[in-house]
């Protein structure tokens, strides 16, 4: 017996507070960097240190601008080669490129690598160039981070694990080329520290053995830091070598790209210049100002200058052009792109989801009429009847005595 039953409606999709979950996850992010606070006292205490080192560079700078001829200063930005601006911007590229294999790097070694590398990439070149603008680069960049990675499943503690991960590269990249760098040239930063280049020597044998000692502790085992829900894992054997080149050609390549900047007229080495430019850079992060503001300048103007301020200022004019205020538009760009993208992505899904619900209906007027038929009691003999129609006709229509023969059997 065939009975019909009016199928149930579609059940509509349930709609999750996506906002509340995000707004718990940025409040998770906000909450991360407090592991690395032993007490108030030690946040505080950060927070003194900063405003006083901004305060101490601003007053350096001040100093060492005193008495530039600006007009010269923008003759030499005016005459410098355009092959040469090219061959920086060039240089600013690969060093955001490496710095892209940061992420890359971490998501590898919390074991994600289904995340895709274009990914990786857009959340490592969108997150740097935004939070240093901004200053505050722990705060903004788990944030930047984590819209980032969505997407992908990462979740807020994954996030925070890349982010250490990443910092872990820096530091171990930073410290291997300050260490090189004072080791081949000791009176490199002398003007900043004020050290005898013995004293200096013996700082650069610290931070490779420092380096070295991390490389053999992680050789043998896989190492992992925290405990509970904060455990993240460390990388072990060559990959350690791997992280520590991968600082090393960010540094580099960023270092090269103000280097080819400078005129020609100044004698200044290599080395020296690596040891400065890193020695600036992590007196811009410490004082948490917008791009270092201040405290990079007041550096790189102390420890590379001579009585002629004004090449060396523009030179940092073009630099910080290239390679910061370039790149941030880029990444504000890119971020505003997503995020404009995923929204239009949100508000047209309900749309398509009542579509589909539309589609699927199954004349849900009749149900009660189809319910009525099957309830009847005469509903088999017209079902007997509607199954045997075909049938019937295709009889009558075949005159043939194998239809004779048919209808004696």
């Amino acid at each position: 017996m065939e009975v019909l039953f009016a199928p149930k409606p579609p059940a509509r999709p349930v709609q999750t507070a996506s906002v509340g979950l995000s707004a718990l996850n940025v409040i998770a992010l906000l909450n991360i960097n407090r592991f690395a606070r032993s007490s108030r006292l030690k946040g505080v205490g950060g927070i003194i240190f900063s405003v006083a080192l901004a305060s101490g560079a601003v007053f350096a700078l001040t100093r060492a601008l005193h008495n530039v001829d600006y007009d010269q200063v923008f003759a030499i930005i005016r005459h410098t080669e355009v092959g040469v601006i090219g061959l920086a911007l060039i240089l600013v590229t690969a060093s955001y490129g490496s710095i892209t294999l940061y992420d890359w790097f971490a998501l590898h070694t919390i074991e994600r690598k289904d995340v895709p590398y274009r990914i990786a990439a857009l959340a490592s070149f969108t997150s740097y160039p935004i939070a240093h603008a901004i200053g505050a680069v722990a705060l903004i960049s788990p944030i930047i981070r984590y819209r980032m990675y969505s997407r992908s499943g990462i979740g807020a503690m994954e996030v925070a694990k890349i982010c250490f991960l990443t910092g872990l590269t820096f530091w171990l990249g930073n410290m291997t080329a300050l260490g090189f760098s004072l080791l081949y040239e000791p009176v490199a930063i002398s003007v900043l520290d004020h050290m005898t280049p013995g004293i200096n020597r013996l700082l650069a044998f610290a931070l490779l053995s420092a380096v070295a000692a991390f490389l053999i502790w992680s050789w043998h085992h896989p190492r992992s830091l925290g405990r509970k829900q904060w455990l993240v894992r460390l990388p072990s054997g060559p990959l350690v070598l791997v992280q520590i080149l991968i600082g090393l050609l960010d540094l580099t390549a960023a270092a090269l790209a103000m280097y080819v900047l400078i005129p020609s007229g100044q004698d200044i080495g290599l080395f020296r210049l690596m040891a400065v430019f890193i020695a600036a850079t992590l007196l811009g992060f410490a004082s948490h100002a917008p791009a270092g503001l201040g405290a990079f300048d007041a550096t790189i103007l102390i420890g590379l200058g001579s009585e002629d301020r004004e090449q060396m200022l523009a030179t940092l004019l073009m630099f910080r052009f290239l390679y910061h205020f370039v790149p941030m538009l880029v990444a504000l760009a890119l971020f505003g792109a997503v995020e404009g993208w995923r929204s239009l992505a949100e508000v047209k899904a309900p749309e398509r989801t009542a579509m589909s619900n539309r589609r699927i209906e199954f004349q849900p007027d009749h149900a009660g009429d189809d319910q009525g038929e099957a309830d009847d009691p005469h509903r088999i003999g017209r079902l007997a009847v509607k199954k045997h129609a075909d049938e019937n006709a295709a009889d009558r229509a075949d005159s043939g005595p194998d239809r004779i023969r048919r209808a004696e059997r």
